[in-house]
């Protein structure tokens, strides 16, 4: 089957897509934003340790070799490669004055950017530790009354902020994501319900491609009703079309039946080479144009929209018909029961069409003549066709005159009665109605004829 866009899946995509950029854009700025307040809130934690720091510095003795820094309340100072340092160093020699003893003898990494004559407002960095931890510092330069000046620096572990950060990426990760697929779920509602209008509308073509109804019924929202009101004028002008050539067929048919039934018939009164050469002639007149008002008839009823008939009714009768004409003959016609179909077209064209062909059958035949109706195979398009099947049991046609029969007037046998339009205008049908006539030997040596017909 060929392969048709939707607009439903192109909606749904592009909102899909849409809600999930934006979700994850949003996830990205909240723990770029969280991981921003947590972080501060550690340097701000660090900067408290740092001014505690600072003023036990400034209360101590100016003149004291070593300076003399308590514990700062925090027990991971005191306890070796903990993740939590400081420092009190001078600028000046770059020595190191003081520090905790969790560093053990080690030295914290300062930046490059950390000059000795940096600002006096607190400098933080993110560096490893002496245990190739994470670690957070903050770092200020201050000078005492005295004149001495000083670099203060207070380290902590980060991992705990990192892991934090870390579950409450999980935690928003969880969160939109549970967020898209209510998105989604809301977004395929939208458009099943948005869509719903364009459904009814199919059907309500639906059921006027298929015979059940004659225009597009029902309320449609404003936004397609001005479609629907086209359709319903084109269909009405379509049916005018339509009616409009059956009436010019009809008219036309009438206007030349008389005058060449009149000159025929003086012709054929007459003597004479000239009076032969008229009936010729009006012979062959008639024949064009039974030709061209049949090919008219067709081409007007082919395009009635709508127009479905079922065909088993019609292959009964056909049957029925050719039983009472070919009943001296001796030919038994039998029809194989097949499934139920319908036939996606006018019921006098279908007619035309088993008719023809059950009678060349039949006057071909020796025995027998077989009419069946199969489910044919989908086409490529999408569209369904059935199979009609006729047999006889005559003396069948070779391959290279097939062709010929389908030709208008072409007569391989004059002995046979007709005009040699049947099987011509069968051909002509079937085509018009987009499918297929296949002329082939049958199984018991005769013509076997298959057509092909769209269906519903």
């Amino acid at each position: 089957m060929m392969r048709t866009s939707s607009l439903a899946r192109r909606l749904l995509l592009i909102s899909a897509i849409w809600s999930a950029a934006a979700l994850v854009v949003a996830g990205v700025i909240l723990v770029a934003l969280y991981h921003q307040s947590v972080v501060r809130n550690f340097d701000d934690r660090l900067e408290v340790y740092l001014k505690t720091i600072v003023a036990e510095l400034a209360a101590d003795d100016p003149n004291a070799p070593v300076p003399n820094v308590g514990d700062l309340g925090e027990p991971r100072f005191a306890l070796p490669l903990s993740g939590w340092y400081w420092t009190v160093s001078r600028p000046d020699n770059g020595g190191i004055v003081v520090a905790s003893r969790s560093l053990a003898g080690d030295a914290l990494a300062f930046p490059e950017r950390f000059s000795d004559e940096g600002p006096s407002r607190p400098e933080t960095a993110s560096i490893k530790g002496p245990d190739g931890e994470p670690l957070r510092l903050v770092s200020r330069q201050f000078r005492l009354p005295g004149g001495k000046r000083y670099r203060v620096t207070v380290a902590g572990d980060i991992t705990e902020v990192q892991r934090e950060v870390a579950s409450f990426g999980t935690r928003v990760a969880l969160t939109l994501f549970v967020l898209g697929v209510g998105l989604v779920a809301a977004i395929v509602a939208q458009v099943k319900i948005g869509l719903k209008p364009l459904d009814r509308m199919r059907a309500s073509l639906q059921a006027i491609r298929i015979g059940q109804s004659e225009r597009l019924e029902g309320d449609f929202p404003r936004e397609i009703a001005p479609l629907a009101s086209e359709l319903n004028a084109l269909l009405e002008s379509h049916r005018e079309v339509v009616e409009r050539s059956r009436t010019h067929v009809g008219n036309l048919a009438h206007a030349l039946k008389t005058p060449l039934s009149v000159v025929l018939n003086e012709a054929r009164d007459s003597e004479g080479p000239f009076a032969r050469k008229v009936e010729e002639q009006a012979t062959a007149m008639q024949t064009h144009i039974a030709h061209h008002l049949d090919r008219a008839r067709i081409a007007a009823q082919r395009r009635v929209i709508g127009a479905v008939t079922p065909v088993q009714p019609v292959v009964d009768s056909i049957v029925r018909t050719m039983r009472r004409l070919y009943e001296d003959k001796g030919v038994e016609i039998r029809a194989v029961d097949g499934p139920a179909l319908s036939f996606r077209g006018e019921k006098q064209d279908l007619m035309e069409i088993i008719g023809n062909l059950a009678d060349n059958a039949c006057k071909w035949a020796g025995n027998e003549v077989v009419l069946e109706i199969r489910r044919g195979r989908d086409g490529p398009d999408g569209r369904s066709f059935l199979d009609l099947i006729v047999e006889d049991d005559g003396p069948g046609l070779p391959e290279a005159e097939r062709d010929l029969v389908l030709e208008r007037g072409r007569r391989l046998d004059e002995t046979k009665p007709g005009s040699g339009l049947g099987l011509s205008i069968v051909a002509e049908l079937v085509r018009l109605y987009g499918g297929d006539l296949v002329l082939a030997e049958a199984r018991s040596g005769g013509l076997r004829v298959e057509v092909r017909l769209p269906r519903i």
